[in-house]
């Protein structure tokens, strides 16, 4: 490929990665070739930040995609309802003892859509970042032991109970803070509250392209191909890099993790980032929503059994007191 052709195709990604695209190296005395570009320095060492450029040659440029995969930490959703308590005094729910939590499911199917994209070919780096306290590791790990690279928590105790618009915020510096990124990836919603408003909200406050329900996805030089689930069939979208993508859970069942990667996994340990570490302080928490009461509704249900002297006359009966009931 042309270098400059090679600049218009992946420059923004270069950009992300190294700097600033100026142009190609013209000296071919110095280089040999014109498949050089030049960009200015970033990380580099001292030697090369006082040269103020860096050549890099193009067929030995590797551009990794690097997919940030948002995990909550949720209660098991399998857990019977009656389990659950409320405390109304603080509006918050009190999952059953004995039982451990797990990560959203949904958020499992973007992280099979990430490794996904891995087995088609792409070099592709998974970050998992979760926000909240009381993470237990067993459960966190399960991602990485599907094929994730690595885990990234948030965790303060003020992070327990954040309203969608905070939790956005939290997600969005740690984002930054943890560096560049191609593609955000998140489930459709949480089992637990069930808004699905995340996603869409760290699109808005990143500035970046949204794509939800999201069953395929092809990664295309610069670009990445999807199909998105409409209710007649599926729309084919080609997004731009970076954006953000919510998943469906018609991407395909997640992997269950094998034993070499429970193993790996179980030798990996999160990076923790405080509210400090992302510039962040409990002043920046304030809810936009105010949850006025939290409770269990009490059943008042009443059954009443028509009998008849045979299946006609007790559908007569039915009849009947369905009409004095004004039900039909």
């Amino acid at each position: 490929m042309h270098p400059m052709g090679f600049v218009q195709r992946y420059g923004e990604r270069v950009r992300r990665l190294v700097g600033n695209v100026i142009g190609r190296h013209s000296n071919t005395d110095r280089c040999g070739t014109a498949n050089f570009i030049i960009c200015s320095v970033r990380g580099c060492s001292e030697a090369v930040q006082k040269k103020r450029f860096l050549v890099l040659e193009i067929g030995k440029l590797e551009l990794t995609v690097r997919i940030v995969v948002l995990a909550k930490q949720v209660p098991d959703p399998e857990t019977p309802p009656s389990q659950f308590k409320v405390d109304e005094s603080t509006n918050s729910v009190i999952p059953p003892t004995g039982v451990p939590p797990v990560v959203n499911g949904f958020d499992l199917n973007a992280v099979e859509a990430a490794l996904k994209l891995r087995d088609a070919g792409a070099d592709v780096e998974i970050t998992l970042l979760s926000v909240g306290t009381g993470f237990v590791m067993d459960a966190m790990k399960k991602p990485l032991a599907m094929g994730a690279d690595r885990l990234v928590l948030v965790d303060e105790p003020e992070l327990d109970k954040l309203d969608s618009a905070a939790t956005v915020r939290v997600l969005a510096a740690a984002i930054e803070k943890d560096g560049p990124f191609d593609l955000i990836l998140g489930g459709r919603q949480a089992s637990d509250w069930d808004q699905a408003h995340v996603t869409i909200g760290l699109a808005e406050v990143l500035d970046l392209p949204l794509v939800s329900l999201v069953q395929k996805l092809e990664m295309n030089g610069d670009t990445v191909q999807l199909q998105r689930v409409i209710p007649d069939g599926y729309q084919v979208i080609t997004a731009p890099i970076p954006s953000v993508l919510t998943i469906t859970n018609e991407i395909g069942e997640p992997r269950y993790p094998n034993l070499r990667g429970i193993m790996q996994a179980s030798r990996k340990q999160p990076e923790i980032f405080s509210l400090a570490d992302i510039g962040l302080s409990t002043d920046d928490l304030a809810p936009k929503v105010q949850l006025r009461r939290l409770y269990v509704p009490e059943s008042n249900r009443q059954v009443e059994l028509i009998e008849g002297d045979d299946e006609a006359d007790a559908g007569r009966k039915l009849a009947l007191r369905l009409r004095e009931e004004k039900l039909i």
